[in-house]
């Protein structure tokens, strides 16, 4: 459940994401105590590229899901299927998360992977 403070913190970051981003897909992240999630999404066609997580079998088995190195392959995994889908620059998102820990795990992965932001 978030709180006001949360929501205001997640509208005031998407705000200046939609400035800054020019018809570029936003590059979303959500984090639970266990897993960390991502999408690939396209604002003006509304719809979602890509997605990964650390639930994925293939991750699962890689590292803990609540960890900084599952986080780091999750980015290398969307990367890779943005990249397949045709999606080569995004924004991050990284709605009311610091950009710290998994959040900068995730983001470097992407980066590895080939994505620019």
């Amino acid at each position: 459940m978030t709180t006001k403070t949360q929501e205001r913190r997640i509208h005031r970051v998407r705000g200046a994401l939609r400035k800054a981003a020019k018809s570029r897909p936003r590059l979303t992240v959500f984090r639970s105590s266990k897993h960390i999630y991502c999408q690939v999404i396209d604002d003006a066609q509304g719809r979602t590229v890509a997605s990964a997580s650390s639930i994925e079998k293939t991750l699962r088995e890689k590292a803990k899901g609540s960890d900084k190195v599952a986080a780091g392959e999750v980015g290398k995994l969307i990367a890779e299927r943005a990249l397949a889908a045709g999606v080569k620059n995004v924004v991050f998102d990284r709605s009311r998360y610091l950009y710290h820990g998994r959040v900068k795990a995730l983001a470097d992965g992407a980066r590895e992977g080939g994505l620019d932001f």
